[in-house]
């Protein structure tokens, strides 16, 4: 048996499964026409996303629409389309682009959407209404032998942490998997022509639309105006060719199964950052109510916001990660330095330049020394700002650009020591020990 077959085995619901899995999402469908029949609301019931295609994973998500007519107004449209969702699933009103209920159904998570009933993507009028276009055209186009190799690279984009489009992840949606799939004809097939991506790489299944920049270009083929790839970082990319070619190499499970890792001890981390001769310092938010997808894209934006004063105050990044919880925001930075001298060389203007003057009478008292001129131009040595990362951060943070829903106010600093006790352990041995999921 091939290792590919021994991992099918394992992730590709079994007989009974499918029976059970398709029995409660025929009740869910029939319940949902009858509540939309009693209460005369005019919509079409479908099924679409990976178990209406048949390439889902064990313990599926199970995606049903409800299709309005365009005639809807779209306020209509959500106050419907979400009742109907709170009636049936009971569950969370989700807010992205797009509102919907999130819920579960006996046993299986469930995603009540409303969308429009369109007969072209060329005027879409709400963020999902070509989903129903994405399903059918996979119906359409991929065999079933085919939707085993699916199941198969989305195992494997799982196992090495890049499938999924939210924010958190930046990577490869499962509609995506399925148009690579058809590209290369299947999962080493995809494996083989992600080793020739580069920045800019441009994949047409169909024909090709406008151009588009991006890291990763996949033209929708029912919808040639879009990036199926928008969401990919070319980090992400980057990581999923790193481990294409990986496994091409030397295939293991570890790609798919990816072993637990066991945090460093503080001894451990201590030994890495002297080695290193670099420094740790942590940055804790209490953890806003809003949406989840939202926070994350908030939580990346505080990371770099972060990384850039850090970066402009001389402290100099290393290497960052960061972790949502459920009461709160981490990220944990490895620096250059924390602590900077007290004062710096200051660079002024040309010494024939008119602005020289206004240069000279400022600094003329200066208790470091007058100014001296270097290269044609005045300097100065002056005193710094901040002498430490951990004040800067508390002064600068709340004018750095974090996410506009990430409050400065309940912002915790740890330095070095705070952080080796205090922060999480397994993060921090992601930062000063960075493995790939697989080398585990």
């Amino acid at each position: 048996m091939s290792l590919e077959s021994d991992v099918l085995a394992r992730i590709k619901p079994t007989a009974e499964e499918v029976r059970s899995i398709n029995e409660t999402a025929k009740d869910l469908k029939e319940t949902v026409e009858k509540y939309v029949k009693d209460h005369d609301i005019d919509v079409e019931v479908r099924f679409v996303g990976s178990y209406a295609k048949g390439t889902y994973l064990s313990d599926p998500d199970i995606d049903l629409f409800l299709l309005f007519p365009e005639s809807v107004p779209p306020k209509e449209l959500e106050t419907v389309g979400l009742s109907v969702g709170e009636a049936i699933i009971k569950g969370t009103k989700m807010y992205a682009e797009h509102p919907y209920t999130r819920g579960t159904y006996g046993g299986l998570d469930v995603d009540l959407v409303p969308s429009y009933s369109i007969k072209t993507t060329d005027k879409l009028r709400t963020a999902v209404d070509r989903t129903p276009f994405h399903t059918q055209f996979i119906l359409e186009n991929l065999k079933e032998e085919q939707k085993d190799e699916v199941r198969l690279l989305k195992s494997f984009m799982k196992g090495i942490g890049v499938y999924g489009a939210e924010p958190n992840t930046r990577g490869f949606s499962g509609y995506m998997c399925e148009l690579l799939v058809l590209h290369y004809g299947g999962f080493l097939g995809t494996l083989e022509g992600a080793g020739d991506w580069r920045e800019g790489t441009t994949i047409s299944i169909d024909k090709k639309g406008p151009p588009i920049i991006g890291p990763l270009v996949v033209y929708d083929p029912v919808d040639q105006k879009r990036n199926v790839a928008s969401a990919v970082h070319i980090d992400t990319m980057s990581l999923f060719i790193v481990a294409a070619k990986a496994y091409l190499s030397s295939p293991s499970d570890k790609f798919f199964f990816p072993r637990e890792r066991k945090p460093h001890s503080r001894d451990e981390l201590q030994r890495i950052s002297d080695m290193n001769g670099s420094r740790i310092i942590t940055v804790l938010f209490d953890r806003p109510d809003i949406v989840e997808d939202n926070l994350y894209s908030q939580l990346w934006k505080t990371r770099y916001a972060l990384t850039r004063k850090l970066n402009d105050f001389d402290y100099n990044v290393l290497r960052a990660v960061h972790e949502m919880y459920e009461k709160k925001l981490e990220i944990v930075f490895e620096l250059e330095r924390d602590l900077l001298s007290k004062t710096y060389k200051h660079a002024g203007p040309p010494v024939w330049v008119k602005a020289a003057e206004s240069f000279l009478s400022k600094w003329k008292n200066n208790i470091y020394g007058p100014p001296f001129i270097e290269d044609g131009c005045w300097n100065v040595i002056a005193e710094r700002m901040y002498f430490t990362a951990k004040e800067m951060l508390a002064d600068e943070a709340a004018v750095s650009g974090i996410g506009r829903e990430i409050d400065p106010r309940n912002m915790r600093i740890l330095d070095h020591e705070a952080s080796l006790n205090d922060a999480d352990p397994l993060l921090l041995t992601e930062l000063m020990d960075p493995k790939n999921s697989w080398e585990v």
